[in-house]
């Protein structure tokens, strides 16, 4: 970009090279991984089968999403002929405008769907390499090896986020200058709509086996977790790599590029107005800061628990991660106000990336209140479960929904700084507070999604133990590292749904700013050019009433195909049962019918989601127009939160008052406070990781399609082009009707 001065200019190369340093960090965690020990063979038969089941599962979810990407890469293309590009654009490329527009916002789609795709699936593989060698540090009774395998193999998730999320919205701003948004836009689309496959897919595939696992093996039959004589097994331990390790690690390197793609978008709006290019370079560099700060944050979570100092020493797993964030968390918060204060010349900006850092902190112990067993919640459901199953339900929605008051409260009240900051000053300025907010919250994204994947290891290294037959000391470490991994992975989903909604609250405040620019560009008199969103007119309450509900049907949908999936999964595991020898333990269960169940269930309704979220709210723009899909876009934001959080949190509560009662308290297994146990965390399950991680891509999509669509509904109504919209409502109507009846058809349809 000709306007940066020389060291500005240096520092975003700086930026490019700290993105570099972040890939070599996360090769050399995957060599480190690969370089352990992975234990006897019995350990290895039950992980070979974990490996080719996950490996299967994603190379088909791989077959059905790029033909739909492949579609929305030639609209992508075409957008900038239907719509001029900005101003920018036309005076730096001229005649050629459109053309190199087009190839660059196609390039970046490409791009951001390729990059969301890597994070995912190699994220998941070194998941799976890593889970059988915590099971075999573990059972040689090594707890700081088995921890630090662990972390260590979710932390390449992590840095690979970092690196490549960092990478992909420099480059594409470095090769575009102040045209970057008409190219980031792409950028963001490809990565939510991957993440988007990813989430529902692994969603739908690990509940629908560890739901219909527990229904029979658990309360029918009576066998502990993970019994090999359970045909649902394996399915069940692919399901947490696809769902939380691939599904997880998709959605927030979304977030991660969305927040940088909605920065430089008003960033570069401020740069207009101000003729300042630090809005365009800070953000950059606060987010290279962060990746530094993970860097040396995550390698010190092996030290904590033989640290130097007695009063800084970790008790736990969860202890040591802590820790590591708070390192993270004062490096970065440090460097922030030193660079703002040399580079900017005030601290205001520094002070949001510090409220956003804190969000961020502020969500462990919020998160390990509602979910730690340790804590009055839990406990309350703990004691719930000695009146059966309908009061230990009840006692986990009541926890779920308290917690996402306080939590939305939180969100407001951190929001609320950047108004407090720049409440004199132009409405832009406190918009893009909120965006700097989102930039600290995510810095430390290599940390967040190190603790998510934390979980799903030792969940699979527990299983590969006990079917394994490892000792009891080996299975109590790997018993304690899986509960720390349910709190770390309530903890990482909060966030990724609060920096969801910071995220989508950006990219509103990105909508409501394009708007205004588009219809100048038309030639809207002034007087009528949206300068906010107004849900007091009739159209406005429509859209703001749909899009609280969209959240509820998506969910709906989610929700309903696991259920369908765990009821063919429980047939199959009955019928297995019936085979003589297979409960007597003489006989295999045939483990890949359940595999093959799962996958269909979950492929099933990848289509049908995608297409409700992309389609209803280019419906509510053609049909009501412009303002009422701002509305829509606020209403999706609030009951979306809200709803996400309560399932998420609902559904951690439930399973970690499960693990306290198998632990030996209240009876122990087997009784019938367990049995309780049992039905509630069946029930949470779905809600914690199906239904609610899904609202977090589904929220960013429905912007980002709205981001993109709404120069072409604005250009179309004021045009008059009733023949245009008339055939694309007709066509997306047939669309959602076409996803609904698919989303019902028997899950067996898809098994023939």
């Amino acid at each position: 970009m000709r306007e940066l001065n020389a060291t500005e200019q240096t520092m975003l190369w700086g930026v490019v090279a700290v993105a570099f340093i972040s890939l070599v960090y996360a090769w050399w965690l995957w060599r480190d991984t690969l370089r352990r020990d992975k234990g006897t063979k019995k350990m290895l038969d039950v992980w070979q089968a974990i490996k080719s089941g996950a490996e299967a599962y994603l190379g088909q979810q791989l077959r059905t999403m790029w033909p739909i990407l492949l579609i929305l890469t030639a609209a992508i293309f075409l957008s900038v002929y239907v719509v001029p590009p900005t101003e920018e654009a036309d005076r730096l490329y001229g005649e050629n405008a459109r053309l190199i527009i087009g190839i660059g916002r196609t390039v970046a789609f490409i791009l951001g769907a390729s990059f969301s795709t890597i994070v995912g699936q190699l994220g998941m593989r070194v998941a799976i390499e890593g889970n059988i060698r915590v099971a075999a540090a573990a059972s040689r009774d090594h707890y700081n090896e088995a921890l630090t395998v662990a972390y260590r193999a979710g932390t390449f998730t992590g840095m690979l986020t970092d690196g490549m999320g960092l990478l992909g919205g420099t480059a594409i701003f470095m090769i575009f200058g102040k045209a970057a948004p008409d190219a980031l836009l792409g950028f963001g689309l490809g990565g939510t709509l991957v993440a988007l496959f990813m989430r529902i897919g692994g969603g739908i595939y690990t509940k629908s086996a560890d739901v219909g696992a527990d229904l029979v093996g658990k309360l029918e039959e009576g066998l502990p977790e993970d019994d090999p004589r359970n045909a649902a097994v394996i399915a069940d331990l692919v399901g947490d790599n696809v769902g939380d390790c691939a599904g997880m690690a998709a959605d927030i390197f979304e977030s991660y590029e969305v927040t940088i793609v909605s920065t430089l978008i008003l960033g570069i709006v401020l740069y207009h107005q101000t003729g300042n290019t630090i809005w365009i370079v800070y953000p950059l560099i606060i987010r290279a800061i962060g990746v530094i700060s993970s860097i040396l944050g995550t390698f010190t979570v092996p030290m904590w628990e033989n640290f130097p100092i007695k009063a800084l020493r970790a008790s736990d797993a969860e202890g040591a991660m802590f820790r590591s964030y708070e390192v993270s968390s004062l490096n970065t918060i440090v460097f922030a106000f030193i660079f703002s204060w040399f580079y900017a010349q005030e601290w205001q900006l520094a002070l949001l990336n510090a409220v956003g850092v804190g969000l961020a902190v502020l969500f462990n112990p919020l998160t390990s209140y509602f979910t730690a067993t340790r804590h009055k919640p839990v406990q309350e459901i703990v004691e719930s479960t000695k009146t059966g199953s309908a009061t230990t339900v009840l006692s986990g929605l009541a926890v779920g929904m308290e917690a996402s008051v306080w939590s939305l409260l939180a969100i407001a009240a951190v929001l609320g700084t950047s108004f407090l900051i720049y409440h004199d000053q132009p409405a832009i300025y406190a918009l893009y507070g909120v965006a700097m907010i989102g930039i600290g919250m995510l810095s430390h994204t290599g940390n967040n999604v190190a603790m998510d994947a934390f979980g799903p290891i030792a969940d699979n290294a527990s299983g590969i133990g006990e079917m394994a037959g490892v000792g009891e000391k080996g299975r109590r470490i790997m018993s304690e590292l899986d509960a720390v991994g349910n709190t770390t992975k309530a903890i990482t989903k909060q966030i990724a749904i609060a920096s969801a909604v910071i995220a989508a609250t950006t990219l509103f405040f990105s909508f409501v700013t394009d708007i205004g620019l588009v219809q100048d560009r038309l030639g809207v008199v002034a007087s009528n050019i949206i300068q906010s969103i107004r849900v007091s007119t009739l159209e406005g309450t429509i859209g703001f009433l749909i899009g609280g509900a969209l959240p509820f049907f998506f969910s709906a949908f989610s929700l309903r195909a696991v259920s369908r999936g765990a009821g063919l999964v429980v047939n199959e595991v009955r019928r297995q049962f019936k085979i003589e020898g297979v409960l007597e333990g003489t006989v295999a269960p045939d483990y890949g019918k359940v595999v093959s169940i799962t996958t269909a269930a979950a492929q099933k309704e990848l289509v049908s989601l995608v297409i409700l979220s992309v389609a209803t709210p280019l419906l509510v723009g053609l049909v009501f127009q412009i303002e009422a899909l701002g509305a829509f876009l606020a209403g999706v934001i609030l009951s979306g939160q809200l709803l996400a959080v309560f399932m998420a949190i609902a559904g951690g509560a439930l399973d970690n008052a499960k693990k306290y009662i198998e632990e030996g308290n209240l009876g122990g297994k087997g009784s019938k406070a367990h049995m309780a146990s049992v039905v509630g965390d069946t029930v949470g399950d779905p809600l914690k990781d199906t239904a609610g991680p899904a609202l977090n891509p589904m929220i960013k999509v429905v912007n980002l399609v709205s981001l993109l669509a709404a120069p072409v509904i604005v250009q179309a109504h004021i045009k008059g082009q009733t023949t245009g919209i008339a055939i694309a409502v007709i066509v997306l109507a047939a669309l959602m009707v076409w996803s609904v009846r698919q989303s019902k058809r028997d899950v067996q349809e898809g098994l023939g």
